[in-house]
């Protein structure tokens, strides 16, 4: 997207809680357009690992449940404002960034996503039993705002320009990463690893480097997650469903691409909702099914995801012309 392409997508971003107020179900539109762009913000997280780094990651729910509950933490127990609880939650997902990513970079392919899933399952079971972390019952954040530190509203409307502006943070280093040393070997390292490491890239160094920035962003929208719910327990905050969400999104709209998850998740979050509503249910049951043939048709049709098939249209209709005055 060339520099004034952008214009348009932020104008629209920017618009929408407005263009939609109008409307008889505004609350309910302006509530998801802060669902759809909290998706964007977990799914462009993963993908600085999944994406670039060609790192397939199903235990990310570990770091979005440490930045979810370490705000509710610290108002639960000393009654501090959950604002404070953010930078804590971020600072535990670097640590456990670092303690997953040495032993597991050992490994590759399948074998390093199914150790993710089973670090990931090991943090929500240890959870799910802890009476500090709230075991089961989980964690509740503050009923009304004590002051505006607590980020209560009453609308979903400042929520939603709160994610607006940490998605165009996320894209914005996103696309420094693209153009700096640490994007080309991460290019490197997905293209492929032994390739990599004859040509002097430090593999395991920069996959820790991906892990690391995808762990803290990631944190950052369960920590954001937390602040607008109020409410988080391990099934919503380290379930396999959050991790397995933020690859759907991403592969959908495009992984390794930097608009791909805004545009998966422009498409996933309506159809989850609508297929909830259509179809009578609220279960993770009927999101599994949507997940899944949502996984069946991406691996048939389209495995670049829907960004790849769009510059393919693209290139494809501005060669036509040449080829013909060429033919000619």
């Amino acid at each position: 997207m060339t520099r004034w392409g952008w214009l348009p997508l932020a104008a629209a971003l920017l618009a929408y809680p407005w263009a939609v107020a109008g409307s008889d179900s505004a609350a309910f539109l302006q509530d998801m357009g802060a669902l759809v762009l909290l998706a964007a913000i977990s799914a462009a997280a993963w993908n600085i690992l999944g994406g670039y780094a060609g790192q397939i990651s199903v235990g990310h729910a570990m770091f979005f449940g440490a930045g979810a509950y370490m705000p509710l933490l610290v108002y639960q127990h000393w009654q501090m404002p959950p604002l404070l609880g953010v930078p804590l939650g971020i600072a535990v997902s670097l640590v456990v960034a670092l303690v997953v990513g040495f032993p597991t970079f050992r490994l590759s392919g399948h074998y390093f996503s199914m150790a993710t899933i089973a670090v990931a399952e090991l943090v929500r079971i240890v959870v799910g039993n802890w009476d500090f972390l709230g075991a089961a019952i989980g964690l509740q954040g503050p009923a009304r705002a004590r002051g505006w530190y607590d980020l209560i509203f009453r609308s979903a409307v400042p929520y939603y320009y709160i994610f607006l502006g940490v998605l165009a943070l996320l894209l914005l280093v996103a696309w420094q990463v693209q153009r700096s040393r640490l994007g080309y070997y991460l290019r490197a390292v997905r293209a492929g690893e032994r390739a990599a490491r004859s040509l002097g890239v430090p593999v395991r160094r920069y996959k820790l480097y991906a892990l690391m920035l995808s762990a803290g962003f990631t944190s950052l929208a369960g920590a954001l997650y937390a602040l607008k719910t109020g409410f988080v327990d391990p099934d919503s905050g380290l379930g396999i469903l959050v991790s397995v969400q933020m690859i759907i999104i991403a592969a959908l709209g495009g992984a390794g691409t930097l608009l791909g998850p805004l545009l998966g998740a422009m498409i996933l979050v309506p159809l989850q909702t609508a297929t909830n509503t259509w179809l009578g249910g609220s279960g993770s049951g009927l999101t599994y099914i949507v997940y899944g043939g949502v996984i069946m048709l991406i691996a048939r049709f389209e495995p670049g995801g829907l960004l790849e098939l769009w510059h393919r249209q693209v290139t494809a209709r501005l060669a036509r012309p040449g080829e013909v005055r060429h033919a000619a």
